[in-house]
């Protein structure tokens, strides 16, 4: 049998943290700060366009996303902290986040 070859490759094994796994990542993460919930947010192995529609473009795909996102409440959190006027965070669109914020004044 030429060309066989019993041992495995040292190369085998592939790092899911290098690949961006979601829900995977080194222990340092935790504590990178304010942003670190933004490695397990499902939007970033997405389209980004997704969470930034035209004008009058449709938001169901990129609420659809957030619906299912582990990170959802950080990342709305984040949004309505930084004043994102722009996007799809956390589920709501720039208006149903001003809205949030006068109900919450």
């Amino acid at each position: 049998m030429t060309g066989y070859r019993s041992d495995v490759p040292e190369n085998w094994f592939v790092d899911p943290v290098n690949l961006g796994v979601p829900g995977v990542r080194r222990v340092e993460a935790e504590d990178d700060g304010a942003l670190a919930w933004q490695v397990d947010a499902l939007c970033a192995q997405t389209d980004p366009e997704a969470f930034f529609p035209e004008k009058g473009g449709s938001t169901r795909d990129a609420k659809r996303i957030c619906s299912s996102c582990d990170v959802r409440g950080e990342c709305l959190e984040y949004a309505l902290n930084n004043d994102e006027r722009f996007g799809i965070w956390g589920g709501l669109s720039e208006r149903e986040r001003r809205k949030l914020k006068r109900r919450a004044s």
